[in-house]
């Protein structure tokens, strides 16, 4: 391990709301993408699906690097289409030179595989693209119509936190909204998509990833476009986006990605980071 790398960040509670960004009006439609994971293809396909549906804007909730080849041909795109950009784990740890992800995994197996594609991602980001990551704002505030958004990467208290559908209460996500003083969240981080509607129209969307594929034996990945309407506040539609994931998966066998990450991109069905999933979701896998 390098030396000259610091200690990992332990993304210590409510990290993920402080001082976020606040984005001033309202918005009609936004289109909101979840880990890019250096899948610039995905992101390319994405970007042209979402542009379609005439967003008032594009969000990114953070993970732009990891698991995928070429990190620096997502950061072109991100610019040129004027796509809002937060940090997760993974932006907060290269841009800063941490010695690993922070991505919150306990399995020794699921944190080697993640070594492995942190050191890919940390050594083939260039220094422009690291001083970038580093000034992003942790967090965004917005109007969706009425309706008061936050955004984060885990959950609102901490960067690296995975909020599944099977395992998350009501009164946590109700704790949520009310300790952040927002009626609709945003999150990823996890790589399943899932909504949950609350009592006054409030409610929580994890927004999905669009680095890999959800672990549903399909190859395709996806996104998420919200929508004010006058009488439920917002609704969700989660977006399937195809791309050239043949071609994603020559070019990490040029870059000497693992082969279990290729497998993936080409099965649709994870083969790492499965000690994460609770139950539930984990038996919808092949692994």
């Amino acid at each position: 391990m390098n030396s000259a790398k610091k200690q990992s960040a332990s993304f210590p509670a409510i990290q993920a709301v402080q001082n976020p960004e606040v984005i001033p009006g309202s918005f009609r439609r936004v289109a909101v993408f979840g880990g890019i994971y250096n899948n610039h293809l995905a992101l390319e396909a994405a970007v042209a699906k979402a542009t379609l549906q005439n967003p008032d804007a594009i969000f990114c909730l953070g993970d732009l690097g990891g698991f995928g080849p070429f990190p620096d041909r997502v950061f072109d795109l991100l610019h040129r289409h004027k796509i809002k950009v937060m940090q997760g784990n993974y932006d907060v740890s290269v841009s800063e030179n941490l010695n690993d992800c922070g991505c919150g995994y306990t399995d020794p197996r699921d944190n080697q595989f993640a070594q492995i594609s942190y050191d890919y991602t940390e050594k083939n980001t260039s220094p422009r693209n690291k001083k970038w990551m580093a000034r992003l704002p942790k967090a965004f505030r917005f109007k969706l119509g009425e309706v008061r958004v936050l955004t984060c990467h885990g959950s609102p208290r901490q960067t690296n936190e995975f909020l599944w559908e099977s395992t998350t209460p009501d009164t946590l996500l109700e704790h949520f909204l009310t300790r952040a003083d927002a009626d609709l969240i945003l999150c990823t981080h996890s790589g399943i998509k899932w909504q949950r509607r609350l009592p006054g129209n409030t409610g929580f969307v994890n927004v999905g990833v669009l680095g890999r594929p959800e672990n549903d034996g399909r190859t395709n990945v996806w996104f998420t476009m919200l929508e004010a309407c006058p009488v439920e506040g917002w609704k969700v539609e989660f977006v399937p986006v195809e791309y050239a994931h043949e071609q994603l998966a020559l070019e990490m066998r040029e870059e000497g990605i693992p082969s279990e990450f290729v497998e993936t991109i080409l099965s649709g069905w994870w083969t790492t980071c499965l000690e994460a999933l609770p139950a539930k979701e984990r038996l919808r896998g092949k692994y």
